[in-house]
Formats: structure tokens, sequence, C-alpha cells
């Protein structure tokens, strides 16, 4: 399957006029193919639009401005130069999709709970309205499939890094467990951060329930894959 891709795209970034975006779908089960693999396939697939750079990601809340060399550590990438496409991994973690048509100016997010009590999702909209002046007007947003509050328990570590600003954010799990909710979490950091709400869109899909379509940490474990997350503007 080299150079292959399936993806879901929003309605309301396939409407942006050179944008370049998808929420990868698997291809194969866990352990098919290595990250590396994967990254490669997914760059062949969308080498004729633009070149896609990765990040070593470590749960934290930085975000670099392409371009860049190699993979240097980030949860986020920005991008305003047609031809550069900038990516996230993620098997259960909430991929983000920040696009401002007016600047053509995009961002991929990647929110796993740390990332999220970091505040990765508001400080990467803050960081497009100081590197290349964004109006939090004009910024639209796309959350991506990740695991939903129906499947993510944590443990109460989880919940008291959150702090009693979190609450909102767990709810009972079967086992005793909270369940987080880490889409709401990012929305209100969206919303905080004067993304409109309307201007707010999803990709609902659970990855830990829809084995047939997204690979999950949670369910597979270390073999996991992962999904390639993109946002950019075509060119050559």
């Amino acid at each position: 399957m080299s150079g292959s891709i399936r993806a879901t795209t929003v309605p309301a970034l396939e409407e942006v006029d050179g944008l370049v975006h998808g929420f990868e779908q698997r291809l194969g089960p866990a352990g098919w193919e290595t990250h590396e693999q994967g990254r490669r396939r997914v760059a062949t697939a969308l080498a004729g639009r633009g070149r896609l750079l990765f990040l070593k990601q470590v749960h934290g809340a930085v975000a670099r401005v392409a371009p860049w060399d190699g993979t240097p550590e980030g949860d986020a990438g920005l991008t305003a130069e047609a031809g550069l496409l900038v990516a996230i991994e993620t098997a259960d973690c909430l991929p983000i999709l920040l696009v401002d048509p007016r600047r053509r100016a995009a961002a991929a997010v990647h929110a796993g709970w740390r990332g999220t009590v970091a505040g990765v999702t508001r400080r990467t909209v803050d960081k497009l309205v100081a590197a290349v002046g964004s109006d939090t007007a004009d910024i639209v947003a796309a959350l991506g499939p990740g695991i939903g509050a129906c499947c993510y328990e944590v443990g109460n570590e989880v919940r008291d890094a959150f702090g009693p600003r979190g609450e909102p954010f767990f709810r009972p799990g079967g086992r005793g467990r909270p369940h987080l909710d880490v889409r709401a979490a990012n929305v209100e950091q969206l919303l905080d951060a004067g993304i409109a709400l309307d201007r707010i869109h999803h990709v609902v899909d659970c990855t830990f329930c829809r084995a047939d379509i997204y690979h999950s940490f949670r369910r597979e474990g270390k073999g996991a894959g992962r999904m390639v997350n993109y946002v950019g503007w075509e060119g050559s």
C-alpha cells in the first residue's frame, strides 16, 4: 500500500480554496507497518500537494512554526507557506486542525490529556495570532477522532492534574474510576481563546470503539499503529 491513504475530511474545511487536510484512517492491523513506514507512506501520497513535516511529540504544549529540519520536539505545528503541510500522529489522543483562511495559515495540534492540561490548544491559537497575525474571529477549528469519554477511563491523578476547573470534563465510570472527555476540555480552550462555537467542527468517532477504521493505543497497546493528521496549503 505504498503511497496509499484514506482520510476523513471536514466539509467546512473542504470549502477553503487551496487547503489540504485530513484525519487519517487505518489501512491495516496493528503492526502491519512501522510508524516510520506510515509517515513515509502518507508523505508519498501527499507529495503532489506539499511536503509533509512531522514532529517528535512529547505530550507538551510547544508549537513549532514551519519550515523546520528533521523532527524537532513539539506537539503542534504551524504553517503559512504554500507547499508545506504540518502533521501530527495519534492513536487515541485528539487531533485538532486550526485554519485561518484569510491569512492562509494553519496548525495541527496533538492533544492528549497531558497536553490538554498544559493548554496546548489555547497556546497554539495564541501562536497563530502572534506569529502570523491571525484574528481569532477568522479561525476555523476541526477536532478529529479520538478516544471518547465513553471509553477513556483514567486515574484520580489525571483528575487532580486538571484541578477544580477540570471537573466538568469528568464523568463516573462503570468500574468506579473517572472517565475523561478530552474533546470537551479542548473545546473550552478554543472558546477561551476567542474561537466562536459555530466555527468549531467535529469528527466525533471514538478511536477505541471503532477498531474497524482507527488505531487505538488503549485497545492495542504498544504495537498500535498511528494515524497521520495533516493540514496546510497546496503548492509545488
